[in-house]
C-alpha cells in the first residue's frame, strides 16, 4: 500500500465511501433543501454550483483534510515562490508570473522575472497593435489579412481555442488559422485560399526542433518564397516565439521578430506568453490583457482563499474522491456554448499531459488511479451522441458544464432553449426517474399493463450521476481566463495529492524518438528488419504500396 493510501484522511476517506456510496443524490437534497446554498461558491461573475455531487458535508472535511496531510497550502506557495518543483527537469513553474502585474516582483534565483516578462509583453503588444492597425506591411506594401500560427501541443491548442472563444472581439477582416497537423493535407488546405504577400506567420515552437512544426514552418517558408521570387522579405511575413534564438536566425527570421519564451513556462500552460501572440492578433491587446486579468484574479483566490472556500481545491478533491473512491476513470466537460468548442480539447492536453502519469516523485509506481481520461464537446450537441451513455450506462463519469448567463450577441429565443437544456440535464442526471415514476408516466400513454410492464426498464433512469456546473455572466476575455486558470491549479491540486510531477511529460518523447529513427529508413527502398515484425511489416508494405515504389 501506497504513503498517499495510508494517511488517516485516506483511510478515513475509504470507510466513509463505504458507508454512504449507494445514497442517492435525491437524499442529500431532501434532507438539506439549502444544499444549493451550502454547496456554491462564486468568483467574480462565476458561480460555481457543486452541489449535484455524491458527498456530504462530512465527505468534504476529509477531502481538505487529505489536502492538509498532502501538504498542499505548502505546495502552493512553491508553486508562486519559484520553487523547482519540476523536479525532473529542475525547473520552476511560473506561468503564473506571466499574467501578474507589471508592479509585483516574482523572484527566481535572487532574480526578479517581472521586468523582462513586461518587456515581451510590450514588444507583443507592438508587433498586434501593427498588424491590427495595417501599419505592418509586407510585399508590395500590402496590409496583412491573414496570419497563421504554426504549432503543436500547447503552442497550438491553447491559442487556437482561446482566439475562437473570443470570435465576437476579433477583427473580421483578419483571419486567424492555426497549423499543427504535420499530415500535409492541413497546410495544403490552410494555405490553399492564401495570398503570401498578405500573409505573416507565426512559428510557435520552445525548441525550434519539434519536427511536425518545423516540417510545416519549411513547407510555408517555401511557399512563400516560391510566390515572391525570393527570401528578401522574409523577415516582413515570418516571426518566431521560442527559446532557440539561434535556430530561427538559421531560418531567415529578424532578431525584432523572434520572442521569447522562458524554460519555466511548459508548452500547456504557454498561452499566456508571447505563445499568445496569436492571440493578441486576434482580438487585441487590451483584450488580451483582460484574459490574464482574469487568470491573476484566480491566482489570488487560489493562493490566498482557505480551502473550504476554494474553488480549484474543491474541484480537485471532488476529482479524487470520484477517480480513487468511485473508481470514476473518465471525466467529461461540456460547455453549452458554441465559442468554447475548443476547450474540452485544450483541457485534454491540459490535464492529461500534466497527471497521466504512474510514477511519483520519488520514482515510485504509484500503485493508484491517476489522471482520468478527460473528454467532451459542446453540450447541445452531446445530448446527441453521448448523454446517452451518461444517463443509463453502466459507468460514473463526472461532469462539468459549463454556460453563459447571456451571449455576446444575445437571441433571446435561442439563448432560453440553449439555458432550459443546461438546468434539465443537470436535474436528470442527478434524480434520474424512478421505475414507479416511470410506471406512472407510461399509465398516462393508454397503454396496456403488459406493454407498460415490457417497456418499463428501457424507462428508467438510475440518477445519481455527478455534475458540476459553472454559470458566468458572458464569455469575456476576463472571464475565459478565469475559467482556464481554475482548471490549470485544480490540475495542480490533484499532481500534488498523487505525489506526481504534473510539468513534464516524458511520456511524449517516446514516439517522437522513433519517428525520427523511422524517417530514415522511410527514405530508402530497402526492406526494414530493426523492429518487431508487426512494424516491420507495416512499414515493408507501406513502402511496397506508395507510388514510385516500382510495384
Amino acid at each position: 500500500m501506497s504513503r498517499l493510501q495510508q494517511t488517516r484522511a485516506w483511510l478515513a476517506l475509504q470507510q466513509h465511501y463505504n458507508e454512504m456510496h449507494t445514497l442517492h443524490m435525491r437524499e442529500l437534497f431532501e434532507a438539506d433543501p439549502s444544499r444549493f446554498e451550502h454547496f456554491s461558491l462564486q468568483l467574480n461573475d462565476i458561480l460555481y454550483d457543486y452541489s449535484k455531487n455524491r458527498f456530504t458535508q462530512q465527505t468534504l472535511s476529509l477531502l481538505l483534510e487529505l489536502a492538509r496531510e498532502r501538504g498542499l497550502p505548502g505546495w502552493i506557495e512553491r508553486l508562486f515562490s519559484g520553487d523547482k518543483i519540476n523536479h525532473t527537469e529542475s525547473r520552476a513553474v511560473l506561468h503564473t508570473a506571466l499574467r501578474e502585474r507589471a508592479d509585483h516582483a516574482v523572484m527566481l534565483d535572487g532574480v526578479d522575472i517581472m521586468p523582462e516578462i513586461r518587456a515581451e509583453r510590450e514588444r507583443v503588444k507592438t508587433l498586434a497593435e501593427n498588424i491590427r492597425s495595417r501599419k505592418w506591411r509586407g510585399v508590395g506594401n500590402q496590409p496583412i489579412t491573414d496570419v497563421v500560427n504554426i504549432g503543436i501541443g500547447g503552442s497550438h491548442l491553447g491559442p487556437q481555442m482561446v482566439t475562437e472563444a473570443l470570435r465576437p472581439y476579433a477583427l473580421h477582416d483578419l483571419k486567424v488559422h492555426f497549423l499543427s497537423n504535420i499530415d500535409e493535407n492541413h497546410i495544403n488546405d490552410t494555405l490553399e485560399f492564401l495570398n503570401p504577400k498578405t500573409t505573416f506567420f507565426i512559428i510557435a515552437s520552445k525548441t525550434f526542433t519539434t519536427q511536425d512544426t518545423m516540417v510545416n514552418a519549411e513547407t510555408a517558408r517555401q511557399w512563400f518564397v516560391n510566390a515572391v521570387g525570393n527570401d528578401e522579405y522574409i523577415h516582413r511575413h515570418f516571426s518566431a516565439v521560442t527559446s532557440n534564438v539561434q535556430l530561427a536566425r538559421a531560418f531567415g527570421i529578424a532578431d525584432e521578430n523572434i520572442f521569447q519564451i522562458w524554460d519555466w513556462v511548459g508548452g500547456r500552460y504557454s498561452l499566456w506568453s508571447a505563445i499568445g501572440l496569436s492571440i493578441a492578433i486576434a482580438i487585441g491587446p487590451e483584450h488580451f490583457e483582460e484574459l490574464l486579468e482574469g487568470a491573476r484574479d484566480v491566482d489570488v483566490h487560489f493562493r490566498q482563499t482557505p480551502l473550504e472556500k476554494n474553488i480549484p481545491v474543491i474541484m480537485a478533491m471532488l476529482g479524487i474522491w470520484y477517480n480513487n473512491f468511485f473508481n470514476a476513470q473518465s471525466s467529461t466537460v461540456l460547455p453549452y456554448d458554441q465559442h468554447l468548442h475548443r476547450f474540452p480539447s485544450y483541457l485534454q492536453q491540459a490535464d492529461m499531459e500534466s497527471n497521466g502519469k504512474f510514477v511519483d516523485r520519488g520514482g515510485q509506481d504509484v500503485g493508484y488511479s491517476t489522471g482520468p481520461v478527460i473528454f467532451g464537446d459542446v453540450g447541445i450537441s452531446s445530448q446527441h451522441a453521448f448523454f446517452q451513455l451518461l444517463h443509463q450506462g453502466t459507468k460514473l463519469v463526472p461532469a462539468d458544464i459549463l454556460a453563459p448567463i447571456y451571449d455576446y450577441d444575445c437571441i433571446v429565443k435561442h439563448h432560453r432553449a440553449l439555458m432550459s437544456n443546461v438546468f434539465a440535464q443537470t436535474e436528470a442526471l442527478m434524480k434520474g426517474k424512478t421505475r414507479e415514476e416511470a410506471y406512472d408516466e407510461l399509465k398516462t400513454t393508454g397503454l396496456s399493463e403488459e406493454e407498460i410492464q415490457a417497456l418499463l426498464p428501457y424507462k428508467v433512469f438510475p440518477g445519481n450521476r455527478p455534475t458540476s456546473t459553472l454559470l458566468f455572466e458572458t464569455l469575456n476575455p476576463k472571464t475565459l481566463g478565469s475559467l482556464i486558470a481554475l482548471y490549470e491549479h485544480k490540475i495542480f491540486v490533484q499532481g500534488v495529492i498523487w505525489d506526481i510531477n504534473s510539468f513534464d511529460q516524458w511520456g511524449v518523447e517516446l514516439g517522437k524518438q522513433l519517428a525520427s529513427n523511422i524517417l530514415h529508413e522511410l527514405d530508402s527502398n530497402e526492406d526494414v528488419s530493426t523492429h518487431d515484425s508487426s512494424t516491420n511489416g507495416l512499414i515493408n508494405y507501406y513502402k511496397k504500396c506508395r507510388p514510385g515504389s516500382g510495384h
